[in-house]
């Protein structure tokens, strides 16, 4: 029988480890625990990557208006609508990614932990974990254009942020085909 977990989550799996619990022979004690709150940890991550990539869409487009409001409409670097952008890109980065890229990473490692999910023998789990890797690339790609925003450095164009808004479209069709096909 397959150990991954194709449903909800893996009734035989659990049932084992509840009979086994029964009994106090359980082998694996963070692995009851991971199977026990299964739904929970996998709920917390759903929430955790859309929160993530809101911000990671959203931020590239306030690139843009910041790179157009300083070049096309006469915005001076240092004025009051470069501060409010700058605070934006800040609060963005700040209270929304940051915190979500991380919740992401944990419940995520919890959910690769838990026994019976991930096949490592099969191609999906391995395009997944490269294509997360490319998103929290895109992550900190977009801090350090922050920085040189707040620096007053930065040297890209709007049409160049909006290519690059692409990334996490690419990625997240890569991730959510892997997990939904499992091929």
């Amino acid at each position: 029988m397959n150990s991954v977990i194709h449903g909800p989550y893996n009734i035989i799996y659990l049932s084992r480890i509840y009979s086994l619990r029964r009994r106090k022979e359980v082998r694996c004690p963070v692995g009851d625990v991971l199977a026990t709150f299964y739904p929970w940890i996998k709920s917390l991550h759903v929430m955790s990557v859309i929160a993530w990539m809101a911000g990671l869409f959203y931020m590239p487009r306030l690139f843009v208006y910041h790179v157009e409001g300083l070049r096309k409409q006469g915005v001076a670097a240092g004025s009051d609508m470069d501060l409010l952008f700058q605070h934006q890109e800040r609060l963005l980065f700040k209270a929304i990614i940051n915190p979500a890229g991380v919740a992401t990473w944990v419940f995520g490692l919890a959910l690769v932990m838990t026994p019976g999910i991930v096949d490592w023998s099969q191609l999906w789990p391995w395009v997944k974990a490269a294509s997360v890797l490319g998103m929290t690339w895109f992550h900190h790609w977009l801090g350090w254009r922050r920085k040189e925003f707040a620096a007053g450095t930065n040297t890209r164009t709007g049409r160049q942020y909006r290519l690059m808004n692409e990334v996490p479209t690419v990625l997240m069709i890569l991730i959510v085909i892997s997990v939904i096909v499992k091929y």
